[in-house]
C-alpha cells in the first residue's frame, strides 16, 4: 500500500510543499527515502509483535535524521521547517519511528542542548545524534500527566551530587538500557527538596537504583517502548546536573520546542491514511465498478482532502513563524490541537472506506488509526491544548478552580 509513480495519489493536493526552500526539500526527500526503503518493509511485523526496532535508531543516526535538526559536533543546525519534514515523512509511514526521533532528538538531546553545559553537550550530543546511546525524557509520572508541573519525584543534594527517588511513567526509550543492555540515558526531571524547584539530571539507565520495564499492553505506538521507571535513591554526580534546568520554566521551554513536531507527525500520518484511501478507492471493485465511481466515496475523499490541507497549511504557517521567532504558545497549541484532530478524522474515514481490509495491519490505516490516539494525548491532551488556546482568547486561565 505504498504507491509510487505518476498514478500515485497526491498527498499534497494544494501544493503546500511545492515551493519549499531547497534545503528543506532535500531533507524531506532523504527522510521519505529512508521511510520507504528502511521502515516500510519491516514495520508491520515489528508493530504486530510490539517490538522495538533498535536497528532503525542507529540507521536514522547514520542517515543524520535522529537529531531533530539540533547542531551537534560540527553538524550544522537545521531550520525548524527542515526538521519538521523529517517528522512528517517518517510519520507518513509509521508514527512509532517518528516518535523515536521526537524522543531521542526532540526531547532528550534538546534538553541537553538547551540546558546542559558545554562539557555535557560534547559528551552526550554526538552519541545521541548518531544513535549509539539511547535517550529518554523522564517527566511524566504515574499520578502526574497533564499536570506534570506537580511532579513528586524528589532530588536531594548530598556530597558530590544528588540522590533521586520517585517514579516515572510513559517514558519513551526509558527501558532501553535495562531491557536491551544497551547504552542509554534518561533526562530525569525532579523537584529539589531544598528550594522546591524542578531541576534536570542526566541519569545513565544502568545507575544503581534505576529500574524500568516497558509497558506491553498498548494498542498505539507499539514499536516505541514506553517505560515505567522506579528511581530508588539514585545517585547523580554533580557533573550530570543540567546547569540550565533550574525550574519548570526550563522544562516547559523544551516541551514548547517539540509541540510543533507532534503536529507535523500527525500531518504525516494524515497524509499516509489519505493516500491509502485514495489509492484503494481507485482500485477496489464493488458492484462492477471502482469505489471511486461512487458519489459518496468522492464526497468522503473531498472531506478528507479539505481537512488534510487545512492541517498542512496551519502547520507550515506556524513553523515559518517559529523560524522567525514569532510563534506564540497559543498558536503552537492550535497547531497540535488541529493536526491531531485532523489526523484522527482522516484515519477514521480511511479505515471505514477500506471496509474489512481497513483492519489489516498491512494496509497501514489500522496502524495510523491506532497510533494517532497516542499523538492526540501526549505532549498535552486535546483538552489541555484547548485550555491553552482558550486562555489566549479570553485572557483567563481555567486550569484550576
Amino acid at each position: 500500500m505504498y504507491a509510487a509513480g505518476p498514478d500515485a495519489p497526491n498527498a499534497d493536493p494544494a501544493g503546500v510543499f511545492k515551493d519549499l526552500p531547497e534545503s528543506a526539500r532535500a531533507v524531506r526527500e532523504r527522510a521519505r527515502a529512508f521511510a520507504l526503503e528502511k521502515v516500510a518493509p519491516v514495520i508491520d511485523d515489528y508493530w504486530h509483535r510490539g517490538e522495538y526496532p533498535a536497528h532503525l535508531t542507529k540507521e536514522l543516526g547514520e542517515a543524520d535524521l535522529l537529531r531533530d535538526g539540533i547542531a551537534v559536533d560540527g553538524r550544522e543546525g537545521w531550520s525548524r521547517l527542515e526538521a519538521a519534514m523529517v517528522g512528517m515523512e517518517l510519520g507518513r509511514v509509521d508514527l512509532s519511528v517518528s516518535t523515536i526521533v521526537g524522543v531521542q532528538g526532540g526531547l532528550a538531546l534538546r534538553s541537553i542542548d538547551l540546558c546542559g553545559s558545554e562539557e555535557q553537550k560534547q559528551k552526550w550530543g554526538p552519541a545521541l545524534a548518531e544513535g549509539s546511546v539511547a535517550g529518554a525524557f523522564a517527566l511524566t509520572e504515574p499520578t502526574h500527566g497533564s499536570d506534570s508541573i506537580g511532579l513528586e519525584t524528589m532530588a536531594t543534594k548530598v556530597d558530590g551530587g544528588w540522590r533521586i527517588t520517585g517514579a516515572k511513567k510513559w517514558i519513551g526509550n526509558g527501558a532501553i538500557g535495562p531491557e536491551f543492555g544497551a547504552p542509554a540515558i534518561s533526562v530525569v526531571w525532579a523537584r529539589d527538596t531544598d528550594d522546591g524547584q524542578v531541576k534536570g539530571f542526566i541519569v545513565p539507565q544502568d545507575a544503581e537504583g534505576y529500574s524500568a520495564f516497558h509497558l506491553k499492553e498498548k494498542i498505539a505506538l507499539r514499536c516505541l517502548w514506553q517505560a515505567e521507571i522506579d528511581l530508588q535513591d539514585v545517585f547523580v554526580p554533580e557533573e550530570n546536573v543540567l546547569p540550565g534546568a533550574q525550574s519548570f520554566k526550563n522544562t516547559a521551554q523544551v516541551l514548547f520546542a517539540t509541540r510543533l513536531g507532534v503536529a507535523w507527525a500527525a500531518v504525516g500520518a494524515a497524509m499516509g491514511a489519505y493516500e491509502v484511501a485514495a489509492q484503494y478507492a481507485s482500485k477496489r471493485m464493488q458492484f462492477g465498478r471502482p469505489l471511486a465511481h461512487s458519489q459518496i466515496v468522492n464526497e468522503r475523499l473531498a472531506r478528507m482532502q479539505s481537512t488534510l490541507v487545512q492541517a498542512q497549511l496551519l502547520a507550515l504557517h506556524c513553523t515559518e513563524l517559529e523560524d522567525r521567532g514569532e510563534l506564540s504558545g497559543e498558536l503552537a497549541s492550535l497547531a497540535k490541537f488541529t493536526s491531531t484532530r485532523a489526523a484522527r478524522s482522516i484515519a477514521a474515514d480511511a479505515r471505514d472506506l477500506l471496509g474489512g481490509n481497513g483492519i489489516l495491519i498491512k494496509n497501514r490505516v489500522a496502524r495510523h488509526f491506532a497510533d494517532i490516539e497516542a499523538l492526540h494525548t501526549y505532549e498535552g491532551t486535546e483538552t489541555v491544548q484547548a485550555l491553552l488556546i482558550g486562555r489566549g482568547v479570553t485572557g483567563k486561565s481555567t486550569f484550576a478552580g
